[in-house]
């Protein structure tokens, strides 16, 4: 059953609700990861040393995979989605 969400105005002290973003980029020949980027407010975890670890962790706690994308010859750039 849907029961809709009814905001009169901004509520201070309230979660926000809505789409996050996870921009997290890899060197895939070592497995470590490079740099961590989040939206503001976003659902995080620390990153761990290894880039499948840290996917593993922000998967774990809701994040869909969205895209991968090789950046150069030893880069990969993967996007995480929290809705």
């Amino acid at each position: 059953m849907f029961h809709p969400r009814i905001i009169s105005g901004p509520q201070i002290g309230t979660a926000w609700y809505g789409t996050h973003i996870v921009i997290i980029r890899c060197n895939f020949q070592t497995g470590e990861i490079l740099s961590l980027f989040t939206s503001d407010h976003a659902p995080s975890e620390p990153a761990a040393k290894t880039c499948a670890e840290t996917l593993s962790r922000y998967i774990s706690i809701g994040y869909t995979l969205i895209g991968a994308y090789s950046l150069n010859e030893s880069e990969i750039q993967y996007i995480l989605q929290y809705r």
